[in-house]
């Protein structure tokens, strides 16, 4: 994408999705491939921090514990097994591998990975729960490692699982990979977000719209906000070295939530499974990498 130029007029909306007409926006950066004046713009107005080589190796690596955290629990799951006890298996790994977990204490979050079973949408706090032949529990994971953050999830099953959870989980596994399809220089964030709601809800499920995707990296959370529904063409245009999360909740039911009296957990109103599967995506010159890639 070096060189592309923007097809805008002065007086055109600017297409980086301010809402601004063009002159008045981002004329001066007429490139999507000149990533000084992009790193410059898109910080002053977005907040972004676009990331630079020696960042993006930094997550990378980052995302290699975590990967190999998630393969951790995932050879221990199993029926008995309590979400206190892939707490302790993810907050000993981390800490052996020279690394901190970033939920820990993160807002008064009491424990080192969020633990989602069943219902619970998002923000499962560990506790004494056994696991159950037939659950669904997925796991988030992000270590910092040498300061940099990597942020990845996926939704296990416990056992043998019944149809509802065999279609919720592919359903979710989906949403993530046609995301993920929709990155590449010159899209917008909405486009993310049509492709994951456009899927989700032709399947007959629903997209959770209060937790959304984010900036990653340097921090645990960083702008952009990443929605895993939208319209086609809006939003934030995506340039290279933007480095953000896509993680669709997808609901069986109803996309209503409510949080718990922890005022952490989600989980959904009508009782309804609920799936998630998370990757950090860096943006490159001519479409995406996974720094936390698995198979879908």
């Amino acid at each position: 994408m070096k060189n592309r130029r923007l097809k805008a007029h002065r007086n055109d909306p600017c297409p980086c999705g301010s809402g601004l007409k063009y002159k008045k926006c981002c004329l001066s950066t007429k490139t999507l491939g000149d990533a000084d004046g992009n790193k410059e713009l898109y910080f002053k107005k977005y907040g972004i921090r676009l990331k630079e080589e020696k960042d993006i190796e930094g997550i990378r690596k980052a995302g290699r514990l975590a990967l190999s955290t998630l393969e951790l629990v995932a050879s221990q799951i199993g029926p008995g097994i309590t979400t206190d006890d892939i707490n302790t298996l993810v907050h000993d790994f981390t800490i052996r591998n020279g690394a901190t977990p970033a939920p820990l204490n993160y807002r008064s979050f009491p424990k080192s990975v969020c633990v989602s079973v069943n219902e619970v949408i998002c923000h499962g706090i560990p506790k004494n729960r056994p696991l159950k032949d037939g659950d669904i529990v997925n796991v988030d994971v992000t270590p910092i490692l040498n300061g940099y953050y990597a942020d990845v999830n996926k939704t296990f099953f416990v056992g043998t699982p019944g149809p509802d959870a065999q279609k919720i989980v592919r359903v979710a596994g989906e949403c993530l990979k046609m995301g993920m399809s929709a990155v590449r220089p010159g899209n917008r964030i909405g486009d993310i977000g049509w492709a994951i709601q456009n899927y989700a809800e032709g399947q007959g499920c629903s997209v959770v719209r209060e937790f959304v995707g984010h900036g990653v990296g340097l921090e645990f959370h960083e702008p952009p906000q990443i929605p895993h529904y939208g319209r086609k063409g809006e939003g934030i245009v995506l340039v290279p070295g933007m480095v953000f999360t896509i993680e669709p909740m997808i609901n069986l039911g109803a996309k209503d939530l409510d949080i718990l009296d922890d005022n952490w957990t989600a989980v959904t109103q009508d009782g309804s499974l609920s799936a998630q599967f998370e990757q950090t995506i860096l943006v490159t010159d001519n479409g995406f990498e996974s720094l936390t890639p698995f198979d879908l």
